[in-house]
């Protein structure tokens, strides 16, 4: 059996599937939305996970499964959003700052105005807008007590919310390609993060997952 995660902007849905795509199982939770000032948007990634953990087993319970009979499970998810955690106790370090957050916009006006949109265009085919990852990972290390200087030792990482359940489900730090190109982050060119974009936005590349392919093992 196949378990598929579809983790949303509103909640959370586990599927569960036989190798013919029949579905055999499903169950979905919704999760809180915080908007602590306008045009602000906040998840609880402790929540996520824990909404996440209560579907895949109430869809595998329908499906008259347990997770030793699982061959593999897929992720699909809300992608530009960003957790940040502490990769020794899995703990979130702030809540997650979705996708529609548009408390960086002023910074993307400033880094426009300042020429640095066709750096970002060449490697990223993306424009500066706070709809994607890097100016909240950004906002994170300047507004967080303490998160800049974790993040340069090691004792914080920054993901989407892809790489957090990764994190949560095997405790490897990785995504793949398609969400590390929502990041502002990522050079398409040479598949990697970029030190020139990391370095814009002052984002330790050590405190970023590794990049792994879309289909393939992650852990055992």
């Amino acid at each position: 059996m196949i378990l598929a995660i579809d983790q949303g902007t509103t909640g959370s849905t586990a599927l569960v599937f036989d190798t013919d795509a029949n579905l055999l199982g499903r169950a979905s939770r919704e999760f809180t939305q915080h908007f602590p000032q306008p045009g602000w948007v906040e998840h609880d990634a402790a929540e996520i996970w824990e909404a996440s953990q209560e579907v895949m087993a109430e869809a595998l319970a329908g499906a008259g499964a347990q997770a030793g009979d699982l061959r593999a499970i897929g992720i699909t998810n809300q992608r530009e959003t960003v957790v940040a955690w502490d990769p020794a106790t899995g703990e979130p370090l702030h809540r997650a700052l979705v996708w529609q957050d548009r408390r960086t916009a002023q910074r993307c006006d400033e880094l426009r105005a300042a020429g640095h949109e066709p750096l970002v265009r060449d490697a990223t085919g993306l424009v500066l807008d706070p709809y994607f990852s890097g100016t909240k990972i950004e906002w994170l290390l300047r507004n967080v007590d303490g998160l800049a200087e974790r993040a340069e030792d090691g004792t914080a990482v920054f993901g989407t919310v892809d790489s957090w359940l990764i994190f949560q489900l095997t405790g490897a730090h990785a995504t793949d390609a398609s969400n590390a190109s929502r990041t502002l982050l990522f050079d398409l060119r040479t598949g990697a993060w970029s030190p020139e974009l990391c370095g814009l936005f002052g984002v330790p590349a050590r405190a970023l997952p590794e990049v792994r392919a879309s289909a393939g093992v992650i852990a055992l």
